[in-house]
């Protein structure tokens, strides 16, 4: 018997509306701690045992919680609330309802509004000035796979924010100040895409169709800009990321920036110093600078998605 209006309601079509996971995919897998791209991390709701009559506070336990998903991701339903007695006529969206909700979660709740504002994830900045390599690593590390997941599925993003400290020499500090500030500005890595609000340059590598789901255990770059600047053709900064285990288990996200400085600017030596820089080879110390923007509970989710710890990696320059 299928559901439908006018049948008796079936303790394991209930069941599948609660806990399916495969297609169509029940609250549990979506809203739950899921799998793969789907996990909201939320409280899972009881099935009812073989044979059960399925009650009117079961129904609402499930109709609230698929209210609560539709708040966060602004993904509009018309499954309602139920007393004893109802039939399941007015029921009859439920299976749309969820394969709705389902897809909004798998695409990681782009139309949710329920996220932070960007908060500082943790910043380093290279020791001193350097001549043809700069690397910086920092990491972002969540309690759990669970927790993880839910943090990109239901909108959670990693913001890198890179830079430079300007004041060692005119040219290179505008070659990276222009790499870094103004080209790249905030790269967003989101649950399949990453944005770059930044323009200019040359793009030498273009991964910015990629986001946490499509990461591994090596780095994907995100983004590698080259200089256009007339002299500088060659330095460049490359922005990548990686997780710690595949998707389905990983914990910590670690950004890696490795900016390169091939160019060899002329010295000048007494008496011919005026107005030019001291150190004209040295390149600008570089700064990587991490922010999580957090989803949180003030739309249907049950308490807000947050990081755990953040921590430098690596930092260092040749």
């Amino acid at each position: 018997m299928a559901y439908s209006a006018g049948d008796t309601i079936l303790d394991d079509e209930y069941n599948t509306f609660v806990n399916s996971s495969s297609d169509p995919y029940g609250y549990n897998h979506f809203a739950g701690t899921g799998a793969t791209v789907y996990g909201l991390n939320q409280s899972s709701i009881s099935t009812v045992s073989a044979g059960g009559t399925v009650q009117a506070s079961q129904w609402n336990s499930l109709f609230t919680g698929l209210d609560n998903i539709a708040n966060h991701t602004n993904v509009s339903i018309t499954s309602s609330s139920v007393s004893s007695g109802d039939t399941i006529a007015i029921r009859s969206a439920l299976i749309t309802d969820l394969a709705n909700l389902a897809a909004a979660v798998a695409g990681g709740s782009t139309s949710a509004t329920a996220i932070d504002s960007p908060a500082s994830a943790g910043s380093s900045t290279n020791s001193g000035t350097w001549n043809s390599t700069s690397t910086i690593e920092r990491s972002i590390t969540f309690a759990n796979n669970a927790t993880m997941r839910a943090f990109f599925n239901a909108g959670g993003y990693v913001r890198i924010d890179p830079s430079c400290v300007t004041g060692i020499d005119g040219s290179k500090d505008t070659v990276f100040d222009d790499l870094t500030t103004t080209a790249i500005g905030n790269l967003d890595l989101k649950a399949h895409t990453s944005t770059r609000s930044g323009s200019g340059e040359t793009t030498t590598t273009n991964g910015l169709s990629n986001g946490f789901h499509d990461l591994g255990t090596g780095y994907t770059v995100l983004l590698k800009l080259t200089s256009n600047n007339s002299g500088y053709t060659s330095n460049t900064v490359e922005i990548s990321a990686k997780l710690n285990a595949a998707v389905s288990s990983a914990t910590v996200i670690t950004i890696k920036m490795v900016s390169t400085d091939p160019a060899d600017d002329t010295t000048y030596t007494s008496p011919n110093t005026s107005s030019v820089p001291a150190n004209p080879n040295e390149a600008p110390r570089m700064t990587l600078a991490l922010l999580t923007a957090n989803p949180n509970d003030t739309q249907g989710l049950a308490a807000d998605i947050t990081p755990s710890s953040n921590a430098e990696v690596s930092n260092s320059t040749s």
